[in-house]
């Protein structure tokens, strides 16, 4: 029989649920739930986790992290190793885990061989959910080339080229997705406007074609995946859109009709305010250039806006952060920033039950029922109340647990 563990003494908050609710029993066995109950559960071989009538709910979920994207300024990755980008992940991983996010989706550069270390238990970190490498045109937010190099770096010593792709043409674009694919990728990762790290893209500029992008969400449909597009702009959100793409990250300049166009294909946006604000105040002292503060003060501007505008069109939106390097201890400011517009209980279902749709892992993540996975978090006091106690790097959840195995147990 596989071990069981009993939580008592606990305030359920399921964040299908508008608040947390007394009296429940959480039953977990092996890596799973398997009984939830609001009257006493009879498991007389399980061990007792008493939660001294604190909150007990799903691990959090953040849909746009880059684990591998070790440095603010990611040019910094150009001379970085890959053994040293590794040790660096692992250090970033366990950050993520001891906040209380028991799941990320890595948005370009995490692979296989990542994924594998942690799910072997090698390095403590978040499930990982992978796109393998971003993909992009010449000139676009992935070609991480000066304007000095001629052709592309290699990728065993240039830490950035091993995360970024170059794909040209509805032909090359197929390949390169079909080689994300055989990599492992869960999702696929493509390039619609510009961006804020790279240095030589104009924010309004389009990146992929039609084409390209139709060429891209074809072969990841026919691989039972799905792409995802990094787009800013309401002309890059319905490009990408009309042609396949189910999730938008940042999206910061969306409007009503692009908005509205989102919606009615059953997609999603995936907001990520936290590191705007953290790079106009903290990323000039970890050496990223003023060309890159002037765009990311352009999409500061639209940034906490974008959320009232889906809200309005009934655009489902996931909790990302899209935090670089040094700065992902601001993962859980996250919080903050969307309670200026949101309230609580929908930021938290951003966090769990949105995200957990995002990565079709709907009755397995996000949520506290039999046979989702035990993917727990106990929270000292109501974050409903207090979203507060998400911050300070964990500090305020005595116990997390992943797959039915704690990471952090100080309820003993």
């Amino acid at each position: 029989m596989m071990p069981q563990m009993l939580f008592k003494n606990l305030r359920l908050l399921d964040p299908r649920w508008d608040e947390a609710r007394e009296g429940y029993e959480v039953l977990v066995e092996g890596e799973l739930i398997k009984e939830v109950s609001s009257s006493p559960i009879s498991a007389p071989n399980a061990q007792v986790i008493d939660c001294g009538k604190r909150t007990l709910m799903p691990g959090l979920i953040d849909c746009h992290v880059h684990v591998f994207l070790v440095e603010v300024n990611i040019r910094y990755l150009e001379n970085m190793p890959l053994t040293l980008l590794t040790a660096k992940s692992a250090d970033l991983m366990k950050g993520m885990i001891d906040r209380g996010f028991t799941t990320v989706r890595d948005t370009g550069g995490a692979d296989w061989g990542i994924k594998t270390a942690v799910e072997s238990g090698l390095i403590p970190g978040p499930r990982l959910f992978i796109s393998g490498r971003a993909i992009g045109p010449t000139g676009g937010h992935s070609d991480s080339r000066r304007r000095t190099d001629s052709g592309a770096a290699c990728g065993c010593c240039n830490a950035m080229v091993y995360c970024m792709a170059i794909a040209d043409g509805a032909d090359e674009v197929r390949r390169t997705v079909r080689e994300q694919m055989r990599q492992g990728a869960d999702q696929i990762k493509i390039m619609c406007s510009g961006g804020v790290a790279s240095p030589y893209d104009p924010l309004d500029s389009l990146q992929f074609s039609e084409a390209e992008i139709a060429a891209a969400t074809d072969e990841a449909k026919n691989f039972g995946r799905y792409v995802l597009a990094h787009a800013y702009t309401p002309e890059a959100i319905t490009r990408a859109v009309t042609n396949g793409v189910r999730t938008i990250e940042h999206g910061n300049l969306i409007d009503d009709k692009s908005a509205q166009l989102l919606k009615s294909k059953g997609g999603y946006m995936i907001a990520n305010l936290v590191t705007y604000f953290s790079m106009k105040e903290r990323a000039a002292q970890f050496g990223m250039s003023a060309d890159m503060l002037a765009k990311n003060d352009i999409v500061l501007e639209g940034a906490l806006r974008s959320l009232e505008t889906c809200k309005a069109a009934g655009v489902k939106v996931g909790y990302g952060t899209d935090l670089l390097g040094q700065l992902q201890v601001d993962q859980s400011q996250e919080f903050m920033y969307r309670a200026k517009v949101l309230k609580p209980i929908e930021i938290i279902r951003q966090a769990t039950v949105v995200g957990a749709e995002i990565l079709r892992q709907e009755g397995k993540l996000g949520v506290v029922e039999p046979g989702a996975f035990a993917d727990l978090i106990v929270v000292d006091g109501d974050p409903l109340k207090r979203l507060e106690l998400f911050l300070d790097q964990g500090a305020h959840l005595p116990a997390i647990m992943k797959a039915g195995k704690f990471h952090k147990n100080a309820l003993r």
